[in-house]
């Protein structure tokens, strides 16, 4: 080997291959979800709100999934669901990492009071109780998937700040930088140019993270009877099959079982996608 040639690192044969395979059942597995939450109508069979049959209905010919304890479709309700419990996961991903990536590319660039402050915000978000205070300010608040979104956005924007923070202090010290301000760029200039770039692979990933989070919690919260009532979700019906006693007979088996493996299902679809994305970021 010549002796200028860098020696590079690269990953057994086998892992790369895992990664893309990852990356492209997540994506699949998400996109059809997305057309799920986009379209549902062309899809479910029945109206979602409407009631069609006999109350607990066992899976058959007409209701391929049953029917809950008013007698409205499951799987209809179910892929009504998608739309409310996907769509209220990513709204919360993109302002956390929205947040989050903002208030770490300032702390990490300036320094000074402000920049104090918002460190001093961002480790208090981060050692505080998530799953107690969420439900609390919840139920203080009121259900409503508005309510869920900003308590979720509350307190998931700190690790993204945090993370984007060490990488852009990591950045500002390289020597191009320097080169920058030397040559007369301002410093908004620098962060959008030079240190953005940097971090924006970074945020990408966050987000698919905390979207996988989000609907995890925004789940746990509408099982407990946090989120709007009227809303079709997949913790809704968790929260009904509760409160009708479904977890107690055999109606669990098709009105539990199916919101459970599809909360399941999404989030492994964005935990395949954010492995990959950092799997060809970090090799």
């Amino acid at each position: 080997m010549d002796a200028a040639t860098p020696l590079q690192v690269q990953d057994p044969p086998n892992r790369l291959p895992l990664n893309r395979l990852a990356g492209r059942v997540g994506l699949l597995l998400l996109a059809g979800l997305l057309f799920l939450a986009l379209f549902p109508a062309l899809v479910a069979p029945f109206d979602a709100t409407a009631r069609l049959g006999q109350p607990l209905e066992r899976p058959g010919d007409t209701f391929l999934l049953g029917t809950n304890d008013i007698g409205q479709d499951l799987l209809s309700e179910l892929i009504w669901g998608v739309r409310v419990s996907l769509l209220t996961g990513l709204a919360v991903a993109f302002l956390s990492v929205l947040v989050g990536a903002s208030v770490g590319l300032f702390t990490g660039y300036f320094s000074g009071l402000l920049s104090s402050i918002l460190l001093s915000l961002t480790s208090l978000a981060q050692v505080l109780p998530f799953l107690p205070l969420v439900i609390l300010i919840s139920a203080y608040l009121g259900p409503s998937q508005r309510n869920i979104i900003l308590v979720l956005v509350l307190f998931l924007w700190a690790v993204p700040a945090r993370l984007v923070h060490s990488r852009v202090l990591s950045i500002a010290r390289e020597d191009y930088i320097e080169s920058a301000r030397a040559l007369g760029s301002s410093d908004w200039r620098i962060l959008r140019v030079h240190i953005w770039p940097g971090v924006r692979e970074l945020a990408i990933i966050q987000f698919v993270l905390v979207a996988g989070v989000a609907i995890l919690a925004e789940a746990s919260l509408s099982f407990l009877g946090l989120s709007n009532p009227i809303a079709k979700s997949w913790g809704g019906m968790l929260y009904f099959a509760r409160a009708s006693g479904a977890f107690l007979n055999d109606a669990w088996r098709w009105w539990v079982l199916p919101p459970g493996l599809m909360i399941s299902l999404t989030v492994i679809s964005l935990m395949l996608i954010a492995f990959s994305l950092e799997r060809h970021t970090y090799r």
